[in-house]
């Protein structure tokens, strides 16, 4: 027997057919390129028939999908909030994908990609066999996958774990209401926009962004940029540390998990400053709690999500409805 997980991103669509113990049988990826709202739906749909036609030329059993979805998932109506694909404001993916599974009698479960991460490393990752764990995903913006005694903390509207939010700095600027504070400083855009607030400030500063046009920064770049120790590169990602260290901590104390991992394209890079990391939780976080918890970098990487879909699936077959 094999399930379908499909993980959404905000650029692309990654399949893959799983077996029970975690194995992916097949896999693939599909850019989104300029497709938005009904368009995007259209490549779900696609993507599903094409991973059943391989099932079914293979002779596999297809009993469950689960797609993970960048953003929120109201669970009580079946619709998603993405603000990255244009068109998914409050879009009922349930509602239009459900009959195309009822057809092939597929069970479907969908959730946020926060919710999938955790979900994913639990099963088949560092924090595997984990009953009390958080994913900490950095990267275009941050979020976290919390995991209490077993179960994906949801909250009373589905947005638990929007810590992009995170209240890490005083006193309030009108700059965090689109995005949050601990996001504003520390997300992969936060990385890029400091480098250019800070090199249009700097007049005096004759680095290697000189040569770049400052609007197109990266937060690629300020990672490169700091390998050869470039000043503003090295504040604002020294900076960074102290606020992910801030994070960790307040995670430490608030749930006491037994492990937290640092995931999603930021980390990437921002792994060979882990030790730091720690250093700067361990100052903040409660003393006890922080004795009992590892905190490491995802091993699954960017198929964290894609492996979260595959376990959604398995939780899918196990629910009476």
């Amino acid at each position: 027997m094999k399930v379908i997980g499909l993980d959404l991103g905000g650029t692309k669509l990654a399949a893959a057919l799983f077996n029970e113990n975690g194995k992916i049988y097949h896999k693939e990826a599909t850019a989104l390129g300029k497709r938005q709202g009904k368009e995007v739906e259209a490549l779900i749909k696609q993507q599903i028939r094409k991973l059943l036609s391989i099932a079914e030329s293979d002779k596999l059993e297809i009993k469950a999908l689960g797609i993970s979805v960048p953003g929120i998932y109201y669970s009580k109506t079946g619709h998603v909030w993405a603000p990255n694909i244009p068109g998914w404001t409050y879009y009922p993916l349930l509602h239009e994908i459900g009959p195309m599974t009822e057809t092939h009698k597929i069970k479907i479960k969908i959730d946020s990609d926060r919710a999938c991460y955790i979900l994913g490393e639990t099963w088949q990752g560092i924090a595997k066999g984990c009953k009390n764990a958080v994913f900490l995903a950095v990267g275009t913006g941050i979020g976290a996958g919390i995991l209490i005694e077993g179960n994906v903390l949801r909250g009373n509207s589905d947005i638990a774990g929007a810590i992009g939010w995170m209240a890490l700095d005083r006193p309030f600027r009108n700059e965090y209401k689109t995005c949050g504070c601990f996001e504003y400083y520390a997300s992969g855009n936060g990385i890029a926009k400091a480098a250019q607030i800070l090199l249009n400030n700097d007049y005096n500063y004759s680095g290697i962004f000189r040569e770049k046009n400052i609007e197109r920064i990266s937060s690629h770049d300020v990672f490169e940029a700091y390998k050869i120790q470039d000043r503003i590169a090295t504040k604002i990602l020294n900076e960074c540390i102290a606020y992910w260290g801030m994070a960790v901590a307040n995670l430490i104390s608030l749930f006491n998990p037994e492990k937290i991992i640092l995931g999603g394209g930021v980390f990437g890079p921002a792994a060979q400053f882990l030790d730091q990391i720690k250093q700067e939780a361990q100052q903040w976080a409660q003393p006890i709690s922080i004795q009992h918890v590892s905190v490491e970098i995802s091993t699954l990487g960017g198929d964290a999500g894609l492996f979260g879909a595959g376990r959604l699936a398995f939780l899918a077959l196990n629910e009476k409805n």
